[in-house]
């Protein structure tokens, strides 16, 4: 855990939140390991309720980014402002990692790892209160879930695991949810069960910003989209930024696109995890 932010656990100060601030204020962002640059002058601004798409291939930068927004890693260079205040200050800040990162054999239960979201609020050293887990039910309750709230982590199927990881941040009453590609691996059923609580949460005004691959998805679930690659090349609506410039810029000699009367057809994104398949 990043330093000041276990400081702000143990002490219980939190940064709050400066009325009428956007959600978000990226500006002039780099970061770089060792001599590879990872992001290069990226700035961006979100306001309340957005969800947002975070396209680009792999390495160019989307868990970086997150990193940086949630306080996890400092920029070497630039600021962001989360509701007018560094990010290491806040709570209301969650971070959904790739489901390829987690542990899934730990031995603990739907509920606990959505209590595991009440840190902030109970305290390092405090038991939960009644209260803690009626917010625990309810947020199981809000993404389906309810009736598993004593089965175990790994029994889950991959869809219900990342409805888990929202539940936590709900739990924590997060008003920014970082999402670091929570579609990889998912059929369509689970893919709609897991829009379906973005549109939950687009209607309480949590902003969430989505890392992923797939260009139609997000071309047809997202209000807004950005594509990255080290670089922003670009911010705005999905036929605006995902234009022929702007996705070879992204993708190289990667992808072939092919203009039809409903848009951009991409084929053959061997940047993407899953090998060659088809975007549109």
């Amino acid at each position: 855990m990043n330093k000041s932010i276990k400081t702000h656990y143990l002490t219980g100060r939190f940064s709050h939140h400066d009325s009428g601030s956007p959600v978000l204020v990226v500006d002039g962002l780099d970061y770089h390991y060792g001599n590879a640059w990872t992001l290069e002058n990226v700035s961006f601004e979100l306001q309340a309720g957005e969800r947002i798409a975070v396209v680009g291939p792999n390495g160019a930068g989307k868990s970086t980014l997150f990193k940086l927004i949630a306080g996890v890693i400092r920029p070497m260079t630039g600021w962001i402002n989360v509701y007018g205040h560094e990010p290491g200050g806040h709570i209301c800040i969650a971070y959904v990692a790739q489901r390829s990162l987690v542990d899934w054999n730990f031995p603990v239960s739907v509920a606990d790892v959505v209590m595991m979201g009440r840190v902030g609020k109970v305290g390092l050293f405090r038991w939960p209160s009644s209260q803690d887990w009626q917010v625990v039910s309810d947020a199981l309750k809000s993404v389906n879930l309810g009736h598993l709230s004593k089965r175990q982590i790994n029994e889950l199927s991959g869809g219900q695991q990342q409805r888990v990881f929202i539940a936590r941040a709900l739990a924590q009453e997060a008003k920014l949810i970082l999402m670091d590609e929570p579609f990889t691996g998912l059929d369509v059923i689970n893919q709609e069960e897991l829009i379906s609580v973005l549109d939950r949460l687009k209607e309480q005004r949590v902003t969430v910003l989505i890392a992923m691959h797939d260009l139609k998805l997000a071309s047809e679930r997202f209000d807004r989209v950005m594509l990255l690659n080290r670089k922003l090349l670009g911010v705005g609506t999905p036929e605006t930024v995902f234009n022929p410039k702007n996705l070879a810029a992204a993708y190289g000699g990667h992808l072939r696109m092919i203009q039809t009367e409903d848009g951009i057809f991409v084929l053959e994104d061997t940047c993407c995890e899953e090998g060659g398949h088809q975007h549109a």
